[in-house]
């Protein structure tokens, strides 16, 4: 079952936290935290994201951004 848009995910390939942004063919299209390049994944490769993996991402995208990292 494809979790609905909107909803945070984990790509179990690569551990990485991202929002669902929708499907593209049988591929979801997934938005890393604080905005970037969509990427896609199977929809067998991904699972909901827990609220602790959801803040940690947040956070870690923060502490970027305040060190100039990311804009």
């Amino acid at each position: 079952m494809t979790p609905p848009v909107g909803s945070y995910v984990v790509d179990i390939r690569t551990g990485q936290v991202g929002r669902l942004m929708g499907e593209a063919g049988a591929r979801l299209l997934l938005r890393p935290i604080g905005g970037g390049r969509e990427w896609e994944c199977e929809p067998e490769a991904v699972r909901p994201a827990t609220a602790a993996e959801r803040i940690s991402a947040t956070t870690a995208y923060v502490n970027a951004r305040s060190r100039g990292e990311v804009t």
